[in-house]
């Protein structure tokens, strides 16, 4: 029997019939090209009209905006149902729930009605540009710079770990737009960078741990000119307080692929148990294996239950950094946890790449380390103590 995943509070009948149309796309566009995309270390660009065809891009960005008007709720049906499909390489967590909310939060009414329905329809996908080569959680210490000149700010720098990176039409960029050393957070900025203007250039895909199929890139910006109507805000300077207002959903995203994706692994678990054998008599039946899997139905549950807490206070409004903070350090090393006991218990197969749990074991690692380090989730914590 299957592990138990009760209804979320914050869902109601609408969003368990959406949850079918997400978990059919998912199945039917995901699922036969992992191996593929893993390849490549991209998925199809065509995957991204494909899913703006069916209305799953931009799902909480208003309809005047060319969005689908939803909430928050129908972003985490979307990205549980592809964690539970097994898909890590399409980037719809950064495009539709992190850059698009930026651009919707801050950017000019020019802009959004520019981008937005083009998010939308899958014409332009987002990527956003924080990491450096030397600077990772500390984003007061990134070199990117943009100068002011005239009615175009000139950006050089680089980055590197972009998600969508390989594939992005529009990078939100985080820059030092004031060059006094002394200025800190407030002399960082996020500017919108279509990736047509010249000057900028990708450099390779990178090759991970996990997450094969995922299009992260290192990124080149030589004497780029944007306009300056593309500054996120009403002034320079507000892009560290801007990241921060948006990283408590940016951690919750990841809080709930490491949910979902922690359930998936106990089923497949589960699954394999009691059907293969061993000493004559299925795993399953081992004290061991019992003991452990219960163990990890109990840490998802306990997860499921503060996940959805957090994802209704964030619908209310209410999330603030430290709560999401927490659910990503518990979710994440939770995950962890659980994906590598279950991989214990299916032996040597389990360190197979064709089993799903030996891709997800390798895929959750990150986990612990983008969207702010567990050490920084804890730092973010225990400030409130």
């Amino acid at each position: 029997m299957p592990l138990q995943i009760q209804r979320s509070s914050w869902s109601n009948d609408d969003l368990e019939e959406f949850r079918d149309l997400a978990r059919t796309f998912c199945q039917k566009e995901l699922v036969p090209n992992q191996e593929r995309w893993a390849a490549a270390k991209q998925v199809d660009r065509e995957l991204w009209t494909k899913a703006g065809e069916v209305g799953l891009l931009a799902l909480s960005i208003p309809e005047e905006y060319g969005g689908g008007g939803g909430t928050f709720a129908h972003e985490t049906v979307l990205y549980e149902e592809q964690a539970r499909c097994g898909d890590s390489a399409w980037g719809v967590t950064v495009h539709s729930g992190i850059v698009a909310h930026y651009l919707l939060a801050y950017g000019s009414e020019e802009l959004k009605r520019r981008m937005l329905p083009k998010f939308a329809s899958g014409e332009m996908v987002g990527a956003i540009g924080m990491t450096e080569p030397g600077t990772g959680s500390d984003l007061q210490s990134i070199k990117t710079r943009a100068v002011r000149d005239g009615d175009h700010y000139v950006i050089n720098g680089a980055k590197t770990f972009i998600t969508n990176g390989g594939l992005a039409d529009v990078i939100v960029l985080a820059v030092k737009t004031d060059t006094d050393p002394e200025a800190g957070a407030k002399g960082v900025s996020l500017i919108a960078v279509e990736t047509d203007t010249p000057g900028f250039r990708r450099g390779r895909l990178l090759d991970k741990l996990g997450l094969k199929g995922q299009d992260t890139a290192e990124l080149f910006f030589d004497d780029v000119r944007v306009p300056v109507g593309n500054l996120l805000g009403d002034a320079e300077g507000q892009g560290f307080i801007q990241m921060m207002q948006q990283l408590p959903q940016e951690r919750l995203l990841i809080a709930i692929t490491a949910v979902a994706g922690m359930e998936s692994a106990i089923n497949q678990t589960i699954e394999y148990t009691k059907d293969r054998k061993a000493f004559g008599r299925p795993v399953f039946s081992f004290q061991n294996t019992k003991f452990k899997l219960a163990e990890a139905a109990t840490e998802a549950a306990v997860a499921r239950a503060f996940l959805d807490s957090c994802v209704e206070r964030h619908l209310r409004g209410e999330l603030d950094i430290q709560g999401a903070a927490m659910v990503k350090l518990w979710a994440t090393e939770r995950i962890n946890r659980v994906v590598d006991d279950c991989l214990q218990l299916f032996g040597g197969y389990g360190y197979m790449t064709e089993y799903p749990i030996a891709r997800a074991w390798a895929d959750v690692r990150i986990s612990r380390i983008f969207g702010g380090t567990s050490e920084i989730m804890k730092e973010i914590i225990s400030r409130t103590l």
